[in-house]
């Protein structure tokens, strides 16, 4: 199947193709249209002129294009899912919930708006914040979540009236180029757009000054990058970076119950999710058990081809993160760490065994960098403030988990996790209607809720003198 970008209403190739791998492979099963500087440069200047008339629409002339989007998401679910499965690995099932989660967050927000709220009226004045469209937002994507990461930017910063130009990972461009796809028979031109790029365009639409907010999710390296980029023209910005999740076992849980959870936790889609439990701190007189727990169950993984239903997880989505957790795993062998199972190389693509590691020091590179992958260290504590110390004693502040069976208890832990999102018996709890963003070099800004709304406008408080 050919795709093509999306400039300005009309679906249009490249100005060349790069070649898309298939992670179960390492060969390329299709190619994408490249976008050229001067394509990227009309999508902006479409952008820009047709933001005010979809912003002067209004929230209730703008919401039946949001609703005919996801419709059209709905109706092409097992079409996309089946394109994404092949361009970012994992399984079929998996990749169909990331469509349907997409979907339905284009659908949620289509039917949200901000109101203007009055903050004083007296007989002397009137005052009211209201909100606008800050104007052309350009939405940056990772590899790993290109369906939902681009939705949660998508949804909220077109129902508040700005244009959007959607720029997904040049490792997985085909399941928004074929977004894009659809879009072109729903959206006025210019409102959505699409380019494709091989990691040269992020500057050139970082900086240009029509562009009025760049949404970025990705490492924290490359969000420091966009952040000075976007410092020149004082761009609003949506930074949702990198994260070292801790979980915190405590010791009232019942280990067979809490290795389940930790391991779906731990290892949704391989380990390469922001969100994915990174580390876990155990009581010393649970930790082994835990570990041989878990170890069990990364035995009973089933590695393959993601449209086979027999399997459970996929690969690294490209050869540069898979070299990069092959020497997590040769650093955790150097600094003293136990191998209860996993870390091997196998198969024709970039898969990985999922991995049990034991007996590292707590400085290890493994325990103190973000892995992003299929390799997980078990730490022992001896007192539960030392486990909060350490969940604490890092850069990262996205999220994190506490497991316990005394919720009183396990509250009181969590409440002291310095964090943007902590759960509690639960890990990816993340409803429409409510708002993540990282702490410390995790991010800045906010996602999702309304106050996900509000950072893709501008407030405007009106002040008005009554009487004489």
């Amino acid at each position: 199947m050919t795709h093509r970008l999306l400039i300005d209403g009309v679906l249009t190739d490249g100005a060349s193709t790069i070649d898309v791998i298939d992670p179960t492979t390492g060969r390329a099963f299709a190619q994408a249209p490249r976008a050229s500087k001067a394509q990227a440069g009309k999508a902006i200047a479409a952008a820009k002129r047709a933001q005010k008339g979809w912003e002067a629409l209004g929230y209730e002339g703008r919401r039946p294009y949001l609703e005919r989007f996801a419709e059209a998401m709905a109706a092409n679910t097992d079409r996309i899912a089946e394109t994404l499965t092949r361009e970012r690995g994992g399984p079929i099932a998996d990749c169909r919930f990331e469509v349907g989660r997409a979907m339905a967050a284009i659908a949620h927000f289509a039917g949200q708006r901000l109101e203007d709220q009055v903050l004083r009226e007296n007989a002397n004045e009137r005052i009211i914040e209201q909100r606008y469209a800050q104007g052309v937002v350009v939405a940056i994507m990772p590899w790993n979540r290109p369906m939902t990461l681009l939705s949660f930017k998508l949804g909220p910063a077109l129902i508040t009236g700005n244009t959007v130009i959607a720029k997904p990972a040049p490792s997985t461009p085909l399941s928004t180029l074929m977004l894009g796809e659809l879009a072109a028979d729903i959206f006025p031109a210019g409102v959505f757009q699409t380019l494709v790029d091989a990691n040269d365009l992020g500057p050139l639409l970082t900086s240009d000054p029509d562009v009025a907010h760049v949404s970025f999710t990705g490492s924290t390296p490359t969000g420091k990058k966009v952040l000075g980029s976007a410092a020149e023209t004082l761009k609003r910005f949506t930074l949702e970076l990198g994260g070292n999740d801790a979980a915190i076992v405590l010791d009232d849980v019942d280990i067979e119950w809490v290795a389940d959870k930790i391991f779906a936790a731990a290892f949704i889609n391989a380990g390469q999710v922001c969100y994915a439990t990174k580390r876990v701190y155990a009581p010393r007189a649970l930790a082994q058990s835990l570990a041989q727990a878990l170890a069990k169950r990364a035995d009973a993984a089933v590695l393959g081809d993601g449209l086979d239903p027999a399997t459970t997880m996929g690969p690294l989505q490209n050869r540069m993160q898979y070299e990069k957790v092959l020497e997590f795993i040769e650093s955790a062998r150097a600094e003293g760490g136990t191998f209860l199972t996993g870390g091997e190389p196998t198969g024709s693509g970039y898969f990985i065994r999922p991995a049990i590691v034991t007996g590292l020091p707590n400085s290890a590179r493994l325990v103190q960098e973000e892995q992003f992958g299929p390799v997980l260290p078990i730490q022992v504590y001896d007192q539960v403030d030392e486990a909060i110390a350490q969940a604490n004693a890092s850069d990262f502040g996205l999220g994190g988990t506490i497991w316990g069976a005394d919720i009183d208890r396990a509250v009181k832990v969590a409440c002291q996790i310095e964090t943007g999102t902590i759960w509690v018996n639960q890990h990816m709890a993340l409803p429409l209607d409510v708002p993540f963003g990282g702490a410390k070099e995790s991010g800045i800004g906010l996602q999702n809720g309304i106050e996900g709304m509000e950072d893709f406008t501008q407030r405007r408080v009106l002040n008005v003198k009554l009487g004489a």
